[in-house]
């Protein structure tokens, strides 16, 4: 009877007991130190989570020593010596001395160590526990790992601008406001945000803009150089602090970026000055405020880095970018810091572009030496792995300084809109960083609309953030950024499962997507390297390409950096052209090529992408898929055109309108491939390029948000077509090569006020104040014009000022040499220049259009004035100041010819 009570006691009982087991093995204690470390609480809340969707009952315990019970998570950081004397020897000896490594470690009695060098190594090992719990939908069993990153800083960028300009501001000039940056004070979204880069391991935020200061701080001295309102003003104090606060929790330094020398509109209104003047040397006025400026800001945000454009907005090289960095932006760091009775110097960084950066760190290492540098990989613009030349061997030098050198991925113009998630490309790109450039860091900007962030470009009723649309790109980046040595077949199985997750097909399925990003992937980096004009965003390379721009590049500004150090070795179209004529054999990746290369790509990315069933996020994946057709009809719209474009060149030798009867066909096909790529584009996008001001050139200047659209254009590319047809036409009438004639230029009355001195226009003509240097040839069209006399050696040492005043309208000419020289004045470029086309300079009128003696032919721009008194101020070196002419006379834009490269053929298409 006894027995049998028992017996039914344990029967009624045992599911009970069972439950408790049960719930026993479900509970974990996860063990931190006591002391106050903000990322491992961080990575601990995010862990606890992952755990709690598993079926686990968490609890966290803060203990000053670790224990070795059985089966509990215990997180810690190696410096933290008392916590670390209960973690066994063999698991701590495992970690790497190296920032942001962890060690994963189980032992055998179910204790599960994850321990960091640093804190930001504990949270990421938090992380990489999530992400194992995430994929096999439990706790490992087993689980040995260690870690460490092989770029020392990694991270992602937001630009605080816009699309065009504010009211009354010029380029970069953004106060910040609720008005011009509502999703500033979102504070979810930054968390979304943030919560991504941590996700990534990214461990650095750029915030780009103009002049910060003005938005968020009032300096004692300069009280009226505020941008904002006292309540905005708060506000952006307030979410400042937040966001630098929620970065930190997550391992991420906040680095702000300004440009110089820019300074606010109410300080330069008060004294009478620009807000930015690349030409103006330093002020001590400026100097002084933008110094307190600094002090100011290092004091109140002590966990922030800055980021230094030395270049653009200031004469580019030089000793006043020494002096400016070594004496008013270092100073002003250091008072910062004293004020605030801090010791811990902040990063800065240096941004190489337009500025002689190894010149500048070699002084300032002397003063500072938590420095950093940082450079452009491809440009703006992704177009290859495999960079080279100049470009290559400035990142080297950059390396070789000993400080940290970070790549730059920047703009992307060429990619813009279309989704881009080329793991193949983006992994090869980070090998490149690492072993070409021995690069130590990633600075990864948006793949499109960085200038209208935080939206994506696609046209969807409520807007799609960039952020959501493009998650493959931070995290391809990110994975290799981490580490970029990893087996190619175990990454198409990674991004394989990743995108057959995201969609919600088979392993088959996430492949076929990963290799339609690939083949994709290569067309837009092929297009622009072999046919583009510049890496830089004045050229959106989505929107196309006119003829002229095929076949007569220097015209628009050829940037030869992109061919000689961003490409793989080869030829452009014009040299192509050349070598065929003259029967002589071609070197590397050519033109011819490339045409068949992006076809087949755009054949094989429909092909995968049309083998694909998604049934989840199906409305994305059908975007994703549009974008792909979009990249076939890009491809074939270059593809054709480059066909025609190469007959028109033969022509050029030949003189045989046959040629050009060739090339018809296929101009023909090139229009009929856009005509679909508009409707691909035309309710799915509502622009091409995010950056919709005057600074875009190529295919057509974007001015007040115009040719933003494939809709604008191909009514551009029909009047090409068909004015090419009429040129052909009337050719075969004549029975002959008749160019259209060209207006000869009237010179224009214009007052001169600070140089007396002029001159002719004309063979023999001595064109310098102190040489006797003379014009030996001329385009026919600027005979007569009166060109203002000037020093040269007045242009080498001050550069060259022009002050005049006028009762109407006009255009200065003005000549810059075809050749690069430090003694030549560098022409218009807005590559290195933001403000080289606020008078409409940045494109050549004539190429080629005069030869001094002794010097490389010059090429003509114009600058455009209103009836009023101006000053032009010009950097350092030789140039010609040809005369002014009416602003309502037409410039024609052609080739002299007088390089002696041969005629002018643009006529054909205008």
């Amino acid at each position: 009877m006894r027995n049998f009570l028992i017996f039914t006691i344990c029967l009624i009982t045992f599911p009970i007991f069972s439950e408790a087991l049960t719930i026993d093995k479900k509970q974990k204690t996860i063990v931190i130190s006591n002391e106050d470390h903000s990322r491992i609480s961080f990575g601990v809340e995010k862990l606890s989570k992952a755990l709690s969707t598993i079926g686990y009952t968490i609890k966290i315990a803060k203990k000053q020593r670790s224990t070795q019970a059985k089966g509990l998570i215990v997180v810690g950081v190696l410096t933290d010596n008392g916590f670390m004397a209960g973690v066994p020897q063999a698991i701590k000896s495992k970690v790497a001395s190296q920032k942001e490594s962890f060690v994963i470690s189980k032992t055998q009695n179910g204790t599960l160590y994850i321990i960091g060098y640093d804190t930001s190594g504990a949270l990421y090992g938090c992380m990489e526990l999530i992400n194992q719990i995430e994929a096999q939908k439990q706790l490992p069993e087993t689980l040995s790992l260690a870690d460490h990153p092989e770029m020392v800083l990694r991270g992602t960028c937001i630009g605080l601008q816009k699309p065009d300009y504010l009211p009354g501001h010029d380029v970069y000039e953004y106060p910040y406001t609720s008005e011009t940056f509502p999703w500033l004070y979102d504070k979810k979204l930054w968390i979304k945000y943030l919560d991504m880069m941590v996700e990534n391991r990214y461990n650095s935020l750029y915030l780009w803009n103009g002049h910060p200061f003005s938005s968020l701080l009032r300096l004692k001295d300069y009280p009226y150089a505020v941008e904002v309102d006292e309540p905005t003003l708060k506000k952006n104090e307030e979410i400042f602090q937040f966001l630098t606060h929620e970065a930190d929790k997550r391992g991420i330094w906040v680095i702000q970026m300004f440009y110089n020398i820019i300074i606010p509109k109410p300080f330069a209104d008060k004294h009478g000055l620009k807000t930015q003047d690349r030409n103006r040397p330093i002020i001590p006025l400026i100097a002084d405020y933008t110094k307190k400026s600094i002090s100011a800001f290092v004091e109140k945000y002590p966990n922030v880095g800055l980021m230094v454009a030395l270049g653009e907005a200031m004469e580019g090289v030089g000793q006043d970018d020494i002096d400016w960095f070594t004496k008013t932006i270092i100073p002003g760091v250091k008072d910062g810091l004293k004020a605030a009775g801090i010791k811990e110097e902040p990063p800065i960084v240096l941004r190489a572009h337009d500025t002689d950066a190894p010149s500048v760190m070699k002084a300032a290492l002397p003063l500072y030496k938590n420095l950093y540098t940082e450079n452009k990989f491809n440009g703006e613009a992704l177009t290859t792995y495999e960079p080279r030349g100049d470009w290559a061997e400035l990142n080297r030098k950059l390396a070789a300084i000993g400080t940290i050198n970070i790549s730059n991925v920047h703009i992307l113009a060429n990619l813009e809109p279309f989704r881009y998630g080329s793991a193949d490309f983006i992994q090869k790109s980070v090998q490149a960083m690492n072993k070409i450039y021995n690069a130590k860091g990633l600075h990864l900007y948006p793949q499109h609309s960085y200038w209208d962030w935080p939206y994506a470009a696609d046209n969807v009723q409520g807007r799609i953030l960039e952020v959501d649309r493009d998650w493959i790109w931070y995290k391809e980046w990110a994975r290799y950024a981490w580490k970029s040595q990893r087996d190619r077949n175990e990454e198409i199985n990674y991004w394989g499962k990743e995108l057959a997750n995201k969609y919600g097909a088979d392993l088959a399925g996430g492949k076929a997507i990963l290799n339609a990003y690939e083949e994709s992937g290569e067309i837009s980096p092929k297009l622009l390297r072999r046919y583009g004009i510049t890496d830089g965003n004045r050229q959106t390379l989505t929107l196309g390409m006119l003829m002229t721009q095929l076949i007569n590049p220097f015209r628009y500004g050829l940037f030869t950096l992109m061919y000689e150090s961003e490409a793989p070795e080869g030829e452009m179209i014009i040299d192509y052209a050349e070598k065929e004529w003259k029967k002589q054999g071609h070197i590397g990746e050519t033109p011819v090529q490339i045409a068949k290369e992006v076809v087949e790509h755009g054949k094989k990315a429909l092909v995968s992408i049309n083998s694909v069933k998604a049934t989840k996020d199906v409305e994305e994946f059908n975007r994703l898929k549009n974008d792909m057709y979009c990249y076939d009809e890009m491809a074939n719209f270059y593809a054709e055109k480059v066909k025609s474009a190469l007959w028109v060149l033969r022509y050029k030798y030949s003189n045989n309108v046959a040629d050009l009867e060739q090339a018809l066909p296929f101009i023909q096909k090139s229009v009929d491939h856009y005509a679909k790529l508009v409707k691909l584009t035309d309710s799915s996008y509502l622009y091409a390029n995010s950056m919709q001001t005057k600074q875009r050139k190529i295919p057509m200047r974007g001015v007040d948000k115009t040719f933003i659209h494939w809709r604008e254009m191909l009514p551009v590319f029909t009047r090409e077509l068909n004015h090419f047809k009429q040129s052909i036409d009337s050719l075969k009438s004549i029975k002959g090569g008749a160019v259209a004639k060209i207006v000869p230029y009237k010179a224009a009355n214009v007052n001169v006020l600070n140089v007396t001195e002029s001159y002719g226009v004309n063979k023999g003509v001595n064109v310098f104040a102190d040489t006797t240097v003379q014009i030996k040839e001329v385009a026919e069209q600027l005979i007569g014009l009166k060109g203002v006399k000037l020093s040269r050696q007045k242009q080498l040492k001050t550069g060259t000022e022009i002050k005049f005043t006028t009762k109407v309208p006009v255009k200065l000419l003005v000549g810059f040499f075809n050749q690069k020289d430090a003694k030549f004045l560098a022409p218009p470029q807005l590559e290195t220049d933001a403000s080289a086309n606020n008078y409409g300079q940045s494109e050549i009128k004539i190429s080629n259009a005069l030869v001094l003696n002794g010097y490389p032919p010059a090429n003509v721009h114009a600058y455009s004035f209103p009836a009023g008194t101006h000053t032009l101020n010009l950097g350092k070196g030789e140039c010609l100041v040809l005369g002014f002419i009416d602003d309502k006379q037409e410039l024609r834009i052609f080739n002299a010819g007088l390089d002696g490269r041969g005629k002018d053929i643009d006529w054909l298409f205008e």
